[in-house]
Order: structure tokens, then sequence, then C-alpha cells
């Protein structure tokens, strides 16, 4: 069966996990909602994978020029949206997929986007 990647999209500015008020209800609440969806996930077989992304700010951008390795601090892209988390299921198509992404932005309020995998 295929693996779908499901990308959650946060406006760049959101917080890093350090900084967070887990006391906050809204933030309270979103985790209940997504610890739900990683559940029913888990529970009809689908979930490969998931996690959450530190802030782009956090991140080092690693390329290569000529035989040269560079390496710079922060993302590659500058956006104002980025991606901060992300699933990874493996379902029968791609209909499975928009279904579950479906319900993975229902529960985290944010853009999911869906993309097929392939195998290396």
């Amino acid at each position: 069966m295929p693996h779908y990647l499901l990308s959650v999209w946060h406006d760049t500015g959101y917080d890093d996990l350090d900084d967070m008020d887990f006391s906050d209800p809204e933030i309270q609440r979103t985790q209940a909602q997504v610890g739900a969806v990683n559940e029913s996930m888990q529970r009809e077989g689908v979930w490969v994978f998931a996690a959450g992304l530190r802030p782009p700010a956090t991140a080092t951008t690693v390329q290569v020029k000529g035989s040269d390795v560079s390496m710079t601090d922060g993302p590659y892209a500058e956006s104002k949206e980025a991606m901060g988390g992300f699933w990874v299921i493996e379902v029968a198509d791609l209909d499975a997929a928009l279904d579950w992404a479906g319900k993975a932005t229902a529960a985290c309020e944010r853009p999911v986007e869906v993309r097929r995998m392939d195998s290396a």
C-alpha cells in the first residue's frame, strides 16, 4: 500500500515547544483532538509515523556547491508559512489519505497538505 505525507502548516511565528504554555485551554483542546486522531490512526492500522517540528528559525540549511558543502543558519525558503509537523500514513489510495487529512485538519485546526510518497 502507498504511503502519504500529511503535512501541517503554520505561520512561521509559531511558538517553540519549549516556550508553549501547555496549561492554555486552547492548546490543551487541540492537543487532545490531535491525540484522538493519532489513536484512531493507530487503531485503524494506517499510522506509520508522526512528529512535530521546531520552528523554521531553528533550522540549518546544508547544500553543496561544486565540491564544497555549506551550512547556513535558518530555513532554506523564506516564507510566511512553514511545515510545523506531519503524519506518515499507509492507506489504499488518495481518497483514503484525503479522508484522514480531513480528520487531521479538523483536529489540529491548521491546513494539511497531502502528498504521496515514493519509495527509494
